[in-house]
């Protein structure tokens, strides 16, 4: 079957990913101080000082964006995922060592963590897909990391069709609920890899933290 390649748009704005990434710095900033990697302001304060200025410069991803913003846009993500894992990390130590976290502090923990990394798998979806946004929408690269819906069947989009972020973040949320792809398949390396690291957080942040808070819940 033949994969249609989308045109593409002129532009995609930045918006929607930078509200997803002060979101995932909320959700941070509500876990206790043992589950964040250093002093609890560290983090948010580096991520938000190169998110403002990314975004205020570059509103848009198109063709003109330059290799610095795309690679300080990739820092962003990277530093958001080093958080998230750490606070993995950090809580599956504390539930191992037999820590005294009680069970509603488990559960709302573990779900900051699960949201934060549907985010930041999203945001990986997003900007690595054919080069990222800008490449998508100059049409620079041809082959998908992900094989949408859209791109196999005429007829259930406009064939100017091109995934946006609202549509990766899909995909990272079905993939982090089911464990496995849903509508969306992977098709490179990569996407497999990062769809599998994705699973296996959730899983253990899933099955194995939250099921051991509602073990001993009050």
């Amino acid at each position: 079957m033949e994969v249609s390649q989308p045109a593409g748009r002129k532009r995609e704005p930045r918006w929607p990913a930078s509200i997803a990434i002060v979101a995932s710095i909320g959700l941070y900033l509500v876990l206790p101080q043992r589950l964040v990697l250093g002093p609890r302001w560290f983090m948010p304060a580096l991520e938000l000082g190169l998110l403002i200025p990314l975004t205020l410069s570059s509103p848009y991803r198109d063709d003109a964006e330059t290799k610095v913003l795309r690679y300080l846009a990739i820092v962003v993500i990277g530093l958001l995922n080093l958080a998230n894992a750490a606070s993995v990390w950090f809580l599956v130590h504390d539930l191992l060592a037999g820590g005294k976290t009680s069970g509603t502090e488990l559960v709302y923990s573990a779900i900051a963590i699960w949201l934060t990394n549907v985010i930041v798998f999203g945001l990986w979806f997003w900007e690595l897909d054919r080069g990222g946004p800008a490449a998508r929408s100059a049409g620079r690269k041809h082959w998908p990391a992900f094989l949408f819906p859209q791109m196999v069947q005429a007829g259930l989009a406009d064939p100017s069709w091109s995934p946006a972020f609202l549509d990766y973040l899909y995909v990272s949320f079905t993939n982090a609920t089911a464990f496995s792809p849903t509508d969306t398949m992977p098709l490179t390396s990569t996407a497999k890899a990062l769809m599998t690291a994705e699973s296996l957080v959730s899983v253990i942040t899933v099955v194995m933290v939250a099921g051991r808070a509602v073990n001993i819940l009050p």
